[in-house]
Parts: C-alpha cells; sequence; structure tokens
C-alpha cells in the first residue's frame, strides 16, 4: 500500500491532523515558510489584553514535528497511534468519544507541558499522550521500538527514556506531560465511574456525537469487531416493510440489480 492509500484509509481525524503536521512542519523546516516564531506556544502572546491574543498558537504548536529525521517518524507515529486509536479502541465507542480525548489531552498537556513546564512545541507530548493509551487498548502486544523488542505496556516508557538519551531530561519531563494527561483522561472515564464509585464527568456533547455518526446501514471497525449502524437517520421514518421484503441477502454492491434478489426459479419447474 502506498503513502497515498495509506492516508486515505485513514479514519477522518487522523488524517486531519497529520496532514496538518506535514503541511506545516515540512515546509516550514526546510524553506522557514511558515515561520515557526508565529506558531510555537507562547502564553505571554495567548493569554494577554494588551494586544489581539494569538489563540491560533494554543493549536499550531502541536503540528510541529523535530527537525531532521523527525519529519518522517513524527507523522508515522502520529498517523500509526491515531489510526488504531480512532479506527479500534474500545473505549471510544461512541461516535466523537476520540475527539473529546484529544481536545482534553491538549488542554492537560497546554497547561502542564506549556504553561508550568514551559515547552514551546508540544507534539511530542501529544504522541507519548497517544502511545500511553494504545498501550492500555494492547498491552501485551510486542512491539520493535528501534532495536528494543517489548510489550506495548512499556511502550510510553520507553519512549521517555529514548528522549532522555537522544535530548535532553527537560525534554523528556515536558513530554511527559503527556502521559499525565492520558493517565488523566483514564481516570476521569474509566478509573474512577467503574472502580471508584463516582460519577463520569467527562461525557461526549450529543452535538459531537451527531458530527461523527455514521448514516444508517454503515458498518464501522470496532476492537470486538465490525459495527453496523441499522437506524434510520433523525427526522425520517423507516420504509415499510413492503419495502425491504424480499432483500434477505445481497451481494455487498448497493443499487441497480446487484442491489436485491431476482424473482428466481422453482427446481423441477417449467
Amino acid at each position: 500500500m502506498s503513502a497515498l492509500d495509506m492516508f486515505w484509509a485513514a479514519p477522518p481525524i487522523t488524517r486531519t491532523i497529520v496532514a496538518a503536521t506535514v503541511l506545516v512542519s515540512i515546509p516550514g523546516h526546510l524553506m522557514g515558510i511558515p515561520d515557526f516564531y508565529w506558531l510555537l506556544f507562547t502564553k505571554d502572546y495567548v493569554f494577554t489584553v494588551r494586544t489581539f491574543p494569538q489563540v491560533w498558537r494554543l493549536v499550531t504548536n502541536f503540528l510541529i514535528t523535530g527537525p531532521k529525521l523527525g519529519m518522517i517518524l513524527d507523522p508515522y507515529f502520529l498517523y500509526t497511534y491515531c489510526s488504531s486509536l480512532e479506527m479500534t479502541a474500545s473505549r471510544f465507542s461512541q461516535p466523537g468519544d476520540f475527539l473529546v480525548y484529544l481536545v482534553f489531552v491538549n488542554l492537560i498537556i497546554l497547561l502542564l507541558g506549556g504553561v508550568y513546564l514551559g515547552g514551546f512545541a508540544l507534539l511530542n507530548p501529544l504522541t507519548l499522550a497517544l502511545a500511553y493509551t494504545y498501550a492500555q487498548e494492547n498491552p501485551n502486544m510486542q512491539l520493535n521500538y528501534f532495536v528494543v523488542t517489548f510489550s506495548a505496556k512499556w511502550l510510553p516508557y520507553v519512549m521517555l527514556i529514548g528522549t532522555v538519551v537522544m535530548a535532553s531530561p527537560y525534554v523528556a519531563v515536558v513530554q511527559a506531560s503527556g502521559l499525565v494527561a492520558a493517565h488523566a483522561y483514564d481516570f476521569v472515564t474509566i478509573i474512577w465511574p467503574q472502580h471508584g464509585g463516582g460519577r463520569k464527568w467527562l461525557n461526549t456533547p450529543l452535538f459531537v456525537q451527531r458530527w461523527f455518526a455514521k448514516p444508517a446501514g454503515s458498518a464501522s471497525q470496532r476492537g470486538a469487531g465490525t459495527a453496523f449502524n441499522v437506524r434510520a437517520p433523525a427526522g425520517r421514518n423507516a420504509p415499510p416493510a413492503s419495502a425491504t421484503a424480499g432483500r434477505g441477502w445481497t451481494s455487498g454492491f448497493s443499487g441497480g440489480a446487484w442491489g436485491q434478489r431476482g424473482t428466481g426459479r422453482r427446481l423441477g419447474g417449467d
């Protein structure tokens, strides 16, 4: 499968984030356009009343990869973890759950890694958050990270060690804000409601669920198999029984003569 085929096969949120990351980072690193100075997170430019707040920095700082090899590896890891979680993670069972997860995690990373620790480019913490959640979904999967083979449950900690070795302890501390953010999401959505007897405080709003709801009859891949949405869309009545009679089987093609059964012949008849 080519890179273009992989891109179009990716789910919508993954496709959007990876495309934005590539379109911002590669020209920025190679040609200086756009200038990263205007995209990095700087709290003095965002939380200010003296000038117009540069609120776009709250988003654009998550789209800046590392230089050189980072221009390839960062989008690759982002694509790998995002697509797997968006398509198969059991914790994101409702439409729009993955978007709410990203918003919640990014807010925690901004507050902890950006405002408190002074991080400027926060794609690495976001990738670590995705890796942590990916590891929680697939704890016993065997992974290869460069030359090391290990169970997926150790993935975020191996990534942190790699950052300490290849960058610096400070960069690893900022990156660890993603670990805290992902665990905070698990705490408010799984650990506290299911094991602590508390209320689930973070839910996907109905309007977000409507944005991502699939049309009736469409299929979506989940961690436990393929789910089919057979409900009629809101505001539309279900077709009468006579309209669907005789359609107990279809070939998989939609429309035309392929979409329904023919009249057939009785065995032994004329």
